[in-house]
């Protein structure tokens, strides 16, 4: 018997399109916050019951809802924020799809009180599970308030799979943190039960918010990153790599203040923190990238959470090298403006001592020279030129000048604020580790030929791709030809990773460039050997040091990027300023 083809009932077809927008109660209050920001609201309220499976309402003062459209509020595909198929290519607004307040009402009990300013009273709609129950004037403030109770209660199937009350509770709290962080002009407030604590927002500074959402450490420990670029901007606060988390759950990514989850843009940030942060460890960011609206497609999803953008590649390397330069920035920097060395001592070089890599980057393949010396060039200046400096407050360097080393792992100086302690390992193997770095990208990057070349099968998609971007192929050091429709024949790697495995590598290089339009494998690699040689080159411990070798190592720290912490992500330097040692010595209590 063959079964016939039926038009689902409408409740029936409304209850599964719920499923899309309406996961969870958390799913309820985002879509609520969001209708009231796209009115203009400047306060706005939720409070919830039960983890908001028993009640969530969300009050705000904007612009409110006519009276007659009440009704097609609640009605799929009804909405005031497109007329037609042209403005899906300008979308300003956070909403626009028309679905989410018909999936709460087919799959709750929605009331809707709503009044515009010039309105002498409210109007007020209630809905059961799709069907209207009431609907008449009320007394309102100018605004909306959304009242969603019994969720799912149509719906067991879906309501079983709701997590503890706690759980939800946890989601809610996430959901207005995460909004609340694209919109610093608004106000908000939480209530969730009578017994827990409210979260309230006020609105005004963003750095007072960020220390709300993020924590009291967040802003101190964060750089602060603004740049424009061919029509596109990015600014916000990218958290230290010291300042990491064991957990991805403080990354906020905003796009026209659209909060979003998108592969390209985490690829670009975690690229950006690639050698600075420690293995396992996630960066903490709050980043907002402003854009043309159509040059970006929000109409990915019904949650809104994806976004795709029209020139991916522009965006994916803007991110990166936005990021990543602010990152490379970090270095100890004085409070007070002032030279990075004494008066009249020479930089420290120590590439001239055996500590760095004098020589050529081709011989850099084969080995890093033995630790010497360190004081030769510094030696001569630093007793008359150094105390010259410490009679001068004003050209006091960011880390001071040497007093001694502890137990032959720490270097211990004082400067304007107090006590500096270094570890001289560390420290030094981000010097050579980035003097390697400079080394190789001055010049190009050496090849081995293979003596038997080796093929590998792509299929055409990924043949034609290889060819299209064969310059780029080629600067990242492979030698690779077309050798059929879907097989290309690998000739030459890298000088630096003559054991990896060719076809491997070819394979993970393409199916970057597919997903992301860029790759860094080749890099990535390479640079985890010259990561591996810097360790082996650099101070170990128990290495005893004179005072102008110690000084020569706090110059070099002050004049290299990313000084703050080693390749592996740990940190190179610490201080106790007066303050915190006064008060662990109870001074002045």
């Amino acid at each position: 018997m063959v079964d016939r083809i039926l038009t689902l009932d409408q409740l029936v077809a409304d209850q599964i399109a719920a499923g899309e927008v309406v996961e969870r109660p958390a799913s309820v209050v985002k879509e609520l916050l969001e209708n009231s920001l796209d009115a203009g609201a400047r306060t706005v309220l939720v409070q919830t019951e039960q983890g908001g499976v028993k009640r969530i309402l969300v009050r705000d003062d904007g612009s409110g809802l006519h009276g007659d459209d009440l009704p097609l509020a609640l009605s799929r595909h009804a909405t005031s924020k497109i007329r037609s198929t042209d403005d899906l290519g300008n979308i300003a607004s956070l909403g626009f799809r028309g679905e989410a307040l018909a999936s709460m009402a087919s799959v709750a009990r929605v009331r809707i009180c709503s009044r515009p300013a010039e309105a002498e009273h409210g109007q007020q709609i209630e809905v059961h599970g799709g069907r209207e129950v009431e609907r008449g004037p009320r007394a309102h403030p100018p605004g909306t308030t959304v009242e969603v109770s019994d969720l799912f209660f149509n719906t067991p199937a879906r309501r079983k799979f709701l997590k503890t009350e706690r759980t939800e509770q946890g989601h809610i709290d996430q959901v207005l943190r995460r909004i609340s962080l694209g919109h610093f002009d608004v106000a908000f407030e939480l209530r969730q039960g009578a017994s827990a604590k409210p979260l309230v927002l006020p609105a005004g500074d963003p750095e007072r918010r960020l220390e709300r959402v993020l924590g009291k450490g967040f802003v101190a420990q964060a750089v602060r990153v603004d740049e424009s670029r061919d029509g596109l901007r990015l600014w916000g606060w990218v958290g230290l790599p010291t300042h990491s988390r064991s957990q991805a759950d403080q990354q906020y990514f905003f796009v026209n203040e659209r909060v979003v989850r998108d592969k390209l843009v985490a690829h670009a940030i975690r690229q950006a923190y690639r050698d600075v942060l420690f293995h396992g460890r996630h960066p903490v960011f709050v980043l907002y990238l402003e854009l043309p609206a159509d040059a970006v497609d929000v109409n990915v999803h019904p949650t809104k959470h994806e976004v795709r953008f029209r020139d991916a590649r522009a965006v994916h390397d803007f991110v990166f090298a936005t990021l990543n330069r602010a990152l490379r920035d970090v270095r100890p920097h004085p409070e007070v403006s002032a030279p990075a060395t004494a008066p009249g001592a020479p930089t420290a070089d120590w590439s001239q001592r055996g500590l760095g890599l004098a020589t050529a980057p081709r011989a850099a393949w084969a080995s890093v020279p033995a630790a010497g010396s360190l004081a030769q060039a510094f030696a001569e200046a630093e007793p008359i030129a150094v105390a010259e400096a410490r009679a001068d407050a004003q050209s006091m360097p960011a880390l001071g000048y040497a007093l001694g080393q502890l137990q032959g792992v720490y270097v211990l100086a004082q400067n304007q604020q107090g006590l500096v302690v270094v570890d001289m390992h560390a420290a030094h193997e981000r010097i050579t580790y980035e003097k390697l770095k400079r080394q190789c990208a001055e010049d190009d990057v050496p090849q081995q030929r293979l003596l038997v070349p080796v093929a590998v099968d792509v299929g055409e998609r990924e043949a034609d791709l290889c060819e299209s971007v064969a310059d780029l192929i080629a600067a990242m050091g492979l030698a690779v030809d077309r050798a059929g429709p879907g097989t290309l024949m690998v000739r030459a790697v890298p000088a630096l990773l003559p054991g990896d495995n060719a076809e491997q590598l070819l394979r993970d290089v393409l199916s970057d460039l597919v997903e992301f339009g860029s790759s860094d494998r080749i890099r990535e690699r390479q640079e985890e050997l010259l990561a591996t040689m810097a360790c082996h080159g650099s101070l170990r411990a128990h290495r005893e040091l004179t005072i102008a070798e110690m000084n020569a190592l706090l110059r070099e720290m002050e004049q290299t990027e990313n000084a703050g912490q080693c390749n592996h992500g740990r940190p190179t330097y610490l201080v106790q300023t007066m303050a915190d040692l006064d008060r662990l010595f109870q001074r002045g209590q």
